[in-house]
């Protein structure tokens, strides 16, 4: 991907953005040849981690765990905190639990991981908000979760990808970084051949095209 044509591209989206009322999310699409998302083997699944964070579009973190696993996960940034008790209670009380988790991400001391697909884990499974199970540096872990995105075939795994890389009040350069992050995980999955086309716009804006 070329640099310099990529931040044009991404400075055109900007100029032409139009005045709102909130601020736009940023967006990179890539459409694709020769890949075939109803195989299983070739479908999207990606967490990408932003160099940049989203923006201002970050979701919440709840962390699901014991008592003395919250209080660290507290400590390291996370948003909200489920202890165990908790998770049967949201299992009797899914208008709760589907506004909790709607621009959430979850994740879940390990031991607790069967919980959770007891309480909740009908509920979570089809909506593809399984929690990870936090492990490693409770604190770099939070903060990775924080500023990643997740890229997955969806609906009739139509060719195409769709990411959010930030929101216009982020400059080029650092909407630039993230979309090549995006661009070079999803290409080490489907391959630089098959990358048909690819654009960046803004929510309420026109797809500008981006030389790949």
């Amino acid at each position: 991907m070329d640099k310099k044509k990529l931040l044009d591209a991404i400075s055109k989206a900007l100029e032409e953005k139009g005045k709102r009322k909130f601020v736009q999310s940023v967006e990179f699409v890539m459409n694709f040849r020769g890949v075939d998302f109803t195989k299983p083997e070739q479908r999207l699944n990606l967490d990408i981690p932003l160099p940049h964070g989203k923006g201002g579009k970050e979701p919440r973190v709840i962390v699901i765990g014991d008592e003395n696993f919250c209080a660290e996960a507290k400590r390291s940034g996370a948003d909200q905190l489920l202890l165990p008790g908790d998770l049967a209670a949201l299992g009797g009380d899914l208008t709760r639990l589907k506004a909790m988790i709607m621009k959430s991400v979850l994740l879940a001391q390990p031991n607790q991981m069967g919980n959770v697909a007891k309480s909740i884990g009908q509920y979570l499974g089809p909506r593809g908000k399984i929690p990870k199970p936090l492990v490693g540096n409770m604190k770099d872990s939070i903060e990775r979760t924080k500023r990643s995105i997740r890229i997955a075939s969806k609906g009739k795994y139509l060719p195409v990808a769709h990411a959010l890389v930030g929101s216009e009040s982020m400059n080029p350069q650092e909407l630039a970084d993230n979309i090549e992050a995006v661009y070079e995980a999803v290409t080490r999955k489907v391959g630089q051949p098959n990358v048909k086309g690819a654009y960046v716009k803004l929510t309420m804006g026109k797809p500008v095209k981006v030389t790949v």
